[in-house]
């Protein structure tokens, strides 16, 4: 693959416009404008960053291969494995294109899992790579690592499948620790077998190390690129690699899921300007690569970071489009991913905005296209806002409807040995247990509650599937303990919260008005002003013009 041309698509982009406009004395488009001309395509669509994989197969198919392996580094599965299949029936005797269509099967970083179908087939296709053999040592150790996750297809297991595999990329790694692609895979695995473990985090920053050592020898690999992205997109590593990320933006800018990365980082510092723009781009790109007669997820993966984007500004009017945007368009494809997002995204629209009556109605299990008896967080989810909306209404029969059929759903994950889904799942289920004790009278063991979920929720990281929680533990907590008129605890609370997830626009809120009531008004001034910095100009948020005539009378 030829090496590609970086395009400063980010910042430079922005600069050039913004001199541009002043020269014609005109104003510099909207960035959150939709449309095609204000945001016109200055890049080639083959862009993917540089992979040379150097497969032993027909020289006129590497460029292809290299092109697919690429498109798995981007994780665009469904593309990568058409690809795969291409050069199969263009090289029939290329046994690196059955492992390349085998690796699709699998994704470590998503919450999908592979059906018995996919686990049968994955098997099949190694053998058929064993059968007309790898042509060197380097390929049959990735191919040995591939046959190691699906080794007894029957099984329905995913976990221990990850740990063969993990294992077996370690051994290709110590053999061929120079080769891009066995150190990227393996930085990969790496970071996969963190989420088994009680300290993904050293896992992650192990990752970060071994490529590293790639993005040394290549700086535009995507793999390595993208994976230590994903490796910063845990607590308090958010800001070890940003040259990286703005890299990363440069190498595929017509890639829906490169174009999306960078957000999980802005997502972590706060920055709902960057968040929002960049899957504005990653959610039109989306719309080009259809699976099949669906929608691609990457669409609506794109739209739920862009609306929280949105919501943390304060800005409920852009939010409300793209939550339209999102249910108005589909059918999605048949996707853990698409049934988080579809699930999530009304419930966040309601719950950011404290919008309790609308929460109340969320309807579980809905768009009823999708098979949602697999899906146990997602339909949690829902369960969970409507519980949420349901208690602060005054409706308790309906709110512990919704928190019985949130303890199902968590007892249905950890017998699907699905601990981190059961984990995130019973961090809600507390907080809703917390908010219906509150309703009973209960202070006590509202806050005992309420405190457990937030402790818990230390215990596990934010899912890369989602850019937060609907509602976090901590600002839960702090809501809690301002209701209780403690307003110290509650400030500590706040900034517990804000400590992992900065400008979280009620944390921003509920901090500020805490420090006032506890009389420490420079605190609450701080957060008076990072609110107004955060908030959209145009918010109409009661807490908006809270913080503007609090920092104009201060």
């Amino acid at each position: 693959m030829k090496r590609v041309a970086i395009l400063a698509i980010s910042a430079l982009m922005a600069v050039t416009l913004l001199a541009a406009c002043q020269e014609a004395d005109t104003p510099p488009a909207d960035p959150y404008d939709e449309t095609e001309a204000a945001h016109p395509a200055t890049h080639d669509a083959d862009d993917l960053g540089e992979v040379n994989f150097q497969v032993s197969c027909d020289e006129a198919v590497q460029d292809d291969f290299d092109r697919a392996v690429a498109l798995v580094h981007h994780m665009m599965y469904a593309e990568a494995q058409a690809a795969f299949q291409a050069i199969s029936e263009a090289a029939p005797d290329c046994a690196m294109a059955h492992w390349g269509i085998a690796k699709t099967l699998y994704q470590p970083m998503w919450p999908s899992r592979p059906s018995q179908a996919d686990r049968q087939r994955g098997w099949e296709l190694v053998q058929a790579a064993h059968e007309l053999g790898p042509g060197n040592e380097r390929e049959e150790a990735l191919l040995a690592a591939t046959e190691a996750f699906f080794q007894d297809p029957e099984m329905d297991e995913y976990w221990p499948r990850i740990l063969r595999w993990a294992d077996a990329m370690e051994e290709a790694y110590q053999a061929h620790s120079d080769d891009n692609e066995v150190a990227a895979f393996h930085g990969l695995a790496v970071m996969a077998r963190g989420q088994t473990t009680d300290d993904p985090v050293a896992h992650n920053a192990r990752t970060t190390e071994i490529l590293a050592e790639v993005l040394e020898r290549e700086p535009l690999h995507p793999g390595a690129i993208h994976y230590t992205i994903h490796a910063d997109d845990v607590t308090g590593r958010a800001s070890e690699n940003l040259e990286v990320v703005e890299r990363y933006s440069q190498i595929a800018p017509s890639t829906p899921h490169a174009l999306h990365m960078p957000s999980h980082i802005y997502v972590r510092l706060g920055e709902w300007p960057d968040v929002i723009e960049w899957n504005r781009q990653s959610a039109q790109a989306a719309l080009q690569h259809p699976v099949g007669d669906a929608v691609s997820f990457h669409h609506i993966h794109a739209l739920d970071y862009k609306l929280y984007g949105f919501l943390q500004r304060g800005d409920d009017e852009r939010a409300r489009e793209v939550l339209d945007e999102a249910l108005s368009t589909g059918p999605y494809q048949e996707s853990f991913n698409s049934a988080f997002h579809l699930a999530i995204m009304p419930a966040r629209f309601a719950i950011e905005r404290r919008a309790w009556e609308e929460a109340a109605e969320l309807e579980p299990r809905q768009p009823d296209y999708l098979e949602w008896d697999q899906y146990f967080w997602p339909e949690a989810l829902s369960w969970y806002g409507r519980g949420l909306g349901a208690v602060h209404t005054g409706d308790l029969e309906s709110a512990q409807a919704a928190e019985a059929r949130m303890m199902e759903l968590r007892d249905a994950a950890s017998e699907a040995e699905e601990a981190a889904f059961a984990t995130y799942i019973e961090v809600d289920r507390l907080i809703l247990s917390g908010r219906i004790a509150h309703a009973q009278g209960d202070a006590d063991r509202a806050v005992a509650l309420t405190t457990e979920a937030a402790e818990l929720e230390q215990t596990v990281e934010k899912h890369p599937i989602t850019p937060g929680a609907l509602l976090p533990p901590y600002e839960a907590l702090g809501d809690l303990l301002a209701e209780l008129d403690r307003p110290a605890d509650a400030l500590a609370a706040y900034e517990a919260g804000l400590d992992v997830w900065p400008k979280r626009y009620h944390s921003l809120v509920g901090a500020a008005r805490a420090a006032r009531d506890a009389g420490q008004e420079e605190r609450a001034q701080t957060h008076y002003a990072t609110l107004l910095d955060v908030a959209d100009e145009a918010a109409e948020r009661a807490g908006v013009a809270e913080a503007r005539q609090a920092v104009t009378n201060y």
